[in-house]
């Protein structure tokens, strides 16, 4: 059946341009694979970033230069690029604010942008995280408004949520099952085909957004909750004298046992996408107990392992308002540059209230970013120095490489220790987890 519109009906060989909206970590991937069979016009407000990306150069490491380079892919922050769109993909990132409540701002933001350029029979398909319903009680709205089109019958709405996994060289865009859902059935088949383009494993339809919006926002939260078990028990086997990663090791033995390791829960997507449902689940008059334990103890963890560190230290008789501490690694995760909402600042943030003079280093991150956003100066390098202690944060592999087990002794006095919180260094003298 054609849709009054028309344009949900057809089929994704019809489609003559592309645009994404948000060029980060999951607009550039989607902006490199669909270049390869659609006119693609890939927008983001931050001028910087697309003088760069123009250029060949991707802050985020997730695109190889040369395939910035193609003739069908336009970057551009000119809004007047978006004329004439068959789909727009809005990627956009979705915070937080201080109190935990969802920012919506870039979301609505993105449809102001759209909805000039809005065409009738044109799709829109969302892939930021957001709860159960948003896309279309809130957003189709939006785009109504500004728009002057009728939703469902002048333009139409997707959802396809974000799998990216920022660093990760071997789970990619092409190689992650996509989830797709769309506003009517024709809607839905011409994102199957579409996304099914540049996803090699498979795409899988959901019956509709507000389910897709659910998987997505539960991934997350299942995660943050499995992994904050095990820092609880981290915090409790620490009082027991015993090594939680030797108690997960033997524990792992057993064939359904999943193993997730105790850390610093950062990030764009974990630390912050279970507020979104417990908006939406206070929305409804349901108090949530289990999706925000987790996040209660995941955030706890760097005060933790800061006040572990600093027992070890007075237990070896250092002046804590003399003492200097190198911490390695400040990103969120290992092997990937991206700092946002990294529980690392939160680590030196404790540090330094115990007195300690912290130097940190990741040749990762953007040591203007962070200072920026964090206040903290980042060096690349590790300075030539001894400390009384190290804090092994995030396990770069290029921080592995400088100091691969006892090379680490090295920066440390006699009375030094190393705090190796992935447990990562298994032959260094005096290492705590």
């Amino acid at each position: 059946m054609q849709l009054a519109g028309g344009f949900a009906g057809r089929k994704s060989d019809t489609i003559q341009s592309i645009a994404i909206i948000g060029v980060g970590y999951v607009g550039l991937p989607l902006s490199v694979g669909f270049s390869k069979y659609f006119q693609v016009t890939a927008y983001d407000r931050n001028s910087k970033r697309i003088d760069e990306l123009k250029n060949g150069i991707d802050s985020t490491h997730e695109a190889a230069s040369s395939s910035l380079r193609n003739p069908q892919l336009l970057f551009t922050n000119k809004t007047e690029d978006l004329k004439n769109q068959s789909i727009f993909i809005v990627t956009v990132p979705t915070p937080v604010d201080a109190f935990h409540v969802p920012d919506l701002e870039p979301l609505q933001s993105a449809c102001e942008l759209i909805g000039p350029y809005l065409s009738k029979g044109a799709t829109v398909v969302f892939e930021s995280t957001v709860y159960p319903g948003l896309t279309e009680e809130v957003l189709a709205p939006k785009l109504e408004k500004v728009s002057g089109l009728k939703f469902n019958k002048d333009f139409f709405l997707g959802y396809s949520p974000e799998r990216v996994n920022p660093g990760d060289k071997v789970h990619t865009l092409s190689n992650i099952q996509k989830i797709v859902a769309g506003s009517t059935p024709q809607t839905l088949e011409l994102l199957f085909e579409l996304y099914s383009k540049i996803i090699t494993v498979g795409v899988v339809k959901v019956s509709n957004i507000a389910t897709a919006e659910a998987a997505k926002v539960i991934e997350n939260i299942q995660r943050d909750v499995n992994i904050g078990l095990i820092n609880e028990l981290t915090v409790l086997f620490d009082r027991l004298n015993l090594d939680v990663h030797e108690v997960l090791d033997a524990a792992s033995t057993k064939w359904n046992f999943m193993k997730f390791k105790p850390g610093l829960v950062g990030g764009h997507c974990i630390g912050v996408d279970p507020f979104y449902l417990t908006h939406k689940a206070n929305q409804v008059g349901y108090h949530p107990e289990m999706i925000l334990a987790g996040r209660r103890i995941n955030d706890s963890m760097a005060a933790f392992y800061a006040e572990k560190f600093v027992k070890e230290l007075v237990k070896r008789k250092v002046n804590l308002h003399q003492a200097e501490v190198l911490v390695l690694g400040f990103t969120f995760k290992e092997n990937c540059p991206d700092i946002r909402n990294t529980k690392v600042c939160d680590l030196v943030t404790s540090l330094q209230s115990y007195g300690l003079k912290v130097d940190v280093v990741d040749p990762l991150a953007n040591p203007n970013k962070v200072k920026q956003e964090y206040g903290v100066l980042l060096s690349p390098d590790i300075p030539k120095k001894k400390y009384h202690g190290i804090v092994f944060a995030v396990p770069h592999q290029s921080l592995l490489s400088q100091g691969a087990d006892n090379a680490f002794k090295q920066h440390l006095l006699e009375e030094g220790l190393v705090l190796d919180i992935k447990a990562v260094l298994k032959k260094l003298l005096h290492v705590i987890h």
